[in-house]
């Protein structure tokens, strides 16, 4: 029996040292994050703290805990050569975490390179994550096409994660991940239905953030002449629980069921939630937390 975490982050020495080595978003001074289209961050080392998070894993009761590159930074989106040192040092690091900890891989965007990421994937890793902007329309999934042709070839899940808030904003802090992230992966999520899924038939993929509320839209879709429950029922499409409590996860798995949610932290940026089913009861939480993960990440019962 396997207690599942899909989504977290948990920067390694080398890949805040990367992040450190340079000079424009995105990147560290000290412990302050600046990114392109968000405000300066003061980052808690506690929060990237290998053993202390460990530590919290095994309280949370994980037998398994993913990170994943945390795809707002916008390494992803950078050019090839800029790109590199960032994934290498994220893959170096997180190749080495200690259990509970596995990882999602992670490749660029901006210039596809299929065997770089078939390369990164031999060293283990759980799948691949893609930023949510890259995703977003039918051009995304075409540029994207040989990665998604990679996993499906492989039989590995694909996460989507938001990626970085476009342009500055002089708004509240909590702006970026309120309306851009949100609006990403909403897009992504109806994106996945009109052109990724008729593509890639047999790719499993994992929205973060209860895919922006993106199920809770299908009575809209039903009335704009779309088909209402296509992807609602799609076995291969599963949403992760981020941020959001119980009201909002029974909305979403009253539309998708509960065999289509499995349990996101997001930590440090959130916690786990209190109860593991979110008060939908003990079936609902061994879904959320281990028969649902492991559909999602091996395709098996």
């Amino acid at each position: 029996m396997t207690n599942v975490d899909v989504h977290q982050h948990l920067w390694s020495a080398a890949f805040t040292a990367a992040l450190r080595r340079r000079d424009e978003p995105p990147y560290l001074d000290g412990w302050t994050l600046h990114l392109a289209g968000e405000r300066p961050y003061e980052v808690a080392p506690a929060d990237h703290d290998v053993d202390r998070r460990a530590e919290l894993a095994v309280t949370d009761g994980l037998d398994l805990a993913l990170v994943s590159l945390s795809a707002p930074l916008g390494a992803e989106w950078l050019p090839h050569d800029r790109a590199r040192p960032l994934l290498d040092a994220y893959h170096e690091g997180a190749a080495e975490l200690p259990a509970p900890f596995g990882a999602w891989a992670a490749t660029g965007v901006r210039d596809i390179d299929a065997d770089a990421a078939a390369k990164d994937l031999d060293l283990g890793f759980a799948g691949l994550q893609l930023p949510a902007n890259a995703l977003a329309d039918a051009a995304g999934y075409a540029r994207c096409a040989p990665l998604l042709d990679l996993l499906e070839a492989r039989g590995l899940p694909l996460f989507v994660h938001p990626g970085p808030a476009p342009g500055a904003h002089p708004g509240p802090g909590w702006w970026p991940a309120m309306v851009p992230y949100v609006q990403q992966m909403h897009s992504a999520w109806f994106a996945f239905r009109a052109y990724g899924r008729p593509r890639h038939p047999r790719l499993r993929v994992c929205f973060a953030l209860l895919a922006g509320l993106a199920p809770l839209h299908g009575e809209r879709l039903a009335a704009r002449g779309g088909e209402e429950g296509r992807g609602e029922s799609d076995p291969g499409m599963f949403v992760e629980t981020s941020s959001y409590g119980p009201r909002a996860v029974e909305a979403v798995a009253r539309v998708l069921g509960t065999g289509q949610v499995v349990q996101g932290s997001d930590r440090p940026y959130a916690e786990p939630p209190q109860q593991p089913g979110f008060g939908l009861g003990g079936a609902a939480a061994y879904a959320f937390r281990i028969a649902n993960p492991q559909r999602l990440l091996t395709g098996k019962e």
